[in-house]
């Protein structure tokens, strides 16, 4: 099993709704995400994915993140904008794409992180 990762990172302010405690009001965070592309196989160029290729589609979700108050942008307008719903958005989001996406972590701060993948027989 071959397993590649790439990095990314968006600054945006959200608050959570429902929370008694500090993380209820305004504040924001410089999320870093890592997004993890796996395969039992090497492609003819002996990948599992480029890297460019999995770094753009990222990008391209992420864009709309960027310098924005979470909570107005769909899905979180319903639910929080917490780092464990952020991750299984954009996990699926890539993964209408990049079938080799297995996981995706989301860090709100250098000690904190949530992450989501899917359970399957690669990953038990």
């Amino acid at each position: 099993m071959y397993r590649v990762k790439v990095e990314s990172s968006f600054s945006a302010a959200h608050n959570l709704r429902a929370y008694k405690g500090k993380c209820e009001a305004l504040h924001g965070h410089n999320w870093k995400i890592e997004v993890v592309a796996q395969s039992k196989e090497l492609d003819n160029t002996g990948m599992v994915i480029d890297f460019s290729v999995l770094k753009k589609e990222l990008q391209r979700i992420l864009k709309q993140f960027d310098h924005a108050y979470l909570n107005k942008i769909t899905p979180f307008t319903k639910i929080n904008p917490t780092s464990e719903n952020i991750a299984v958005f954009i996990y699926k989001q890539l993964k209408k794409s990049i079938p080799e996406v297995c996981a995706v972590t989301v860090w709100e701060s250098p000690s904190s992180s949530a992450t989501y993948y899917e359970q399957t027989e690669q990953n038990i």
